[in-house]
């Protein structure tokens, strides 16, 4: 059984609490379908927020499982993030909600976020187990059908992880929340679905299309001749 999303203070919601999660799966939906995150540190004095691709295991050496996150050695962020806290928040935006007004307007989201120490991977081993699940992250299954990484890549990689225990996860699936003096109006109202879709695949070379990435196209709705 998965251990239970227990916020503590820096990660408790405050507003609309009715709309928080305590199921861990809930955390794990919504980092798996996300495909991009944002990770904010303190730099300086200053604080930055830099988008990042991610990939997790929900079974990690860390507390709650693991987040992985990876870029530039040369990158200050990551130079300087091993042993600090880091923040890395995560967004599904589902729907437009339009309301009768605009003080009522909002989206309909799946949010997380997690808070934790970052500490920079150097076991061989796990370091090619989380570069694997960022890359398979957006393709599941490419890492399978790659070469692997050369030692001047991986030396030219950081990877961080950071433990999922401190984690919090807020959806909002609902339709506009007028009162019935606006309802009574009679000024449209509702919600616009919003996903991500994916287009006609541009391949290199003009190779064909393979599986993996067929099987990801139909996750995302591309047109039945990418």
């Amino acid at each position: 059984m998965s251990r239970p999303l227990s916020p503590t203070a820096r990660t408790t919601i405050t507003r609309h609490r009715e709309r928080g999660r305590e199921d861990r799966a809930d955390l794990f939906e919504v980092l798996d379908e996300a495909l991009v995150c944002h990770v904010g540190i303190v730099r300086d004095g200053e604080p930055v927020v830099l988008p990042s691709i991610h990939g997790f295991d929900p079974d990690g050496p860390d507390e709650g499982g693991t987040l992985y996150l990876h870029g530039s050695v040369a990158a200050p962020w990551l130079v300087q993030a091993p042993g600090e806290t880091v923040c890395a928040t995560f967004t599904l935006v589902d729907g437009a909600v339009l309301a009768r007004v605009a003080f009522s307007h909002s989206m309909n989201y799946r949010s997380a976020v997690v808070i934790g120490p970052a500490r920079r991977v150097d076991d061989p081993a796990e370091r090619d187990h989380a570069l694997g699940l960022i890359v398979d992250h957006v393709v599941p299954g490419r890492t399978a059908t790659l070469r692997a990484n050369t030692r001047k890549e991986l030396a030219a990689t950081t990877v961080l992880a950071v433990p999922l225990a401190e984690a919090s996860v807020k959806i909002r699936a609902s339709g506009p929340a007028d009162e019935p003096e606006d309802v009574a109006t009679g000024t449209w109202a509702g919600v616009v679905p919003l996903r991500v879709t994916a287009g006609a695949v541009e391949s290199d070379h003009d190779a064909p299309v393979p599986d993996d990435v067929r099987r990801r196209l139909a996750d995302w709705g591309a047109p039945s001749s990418a």
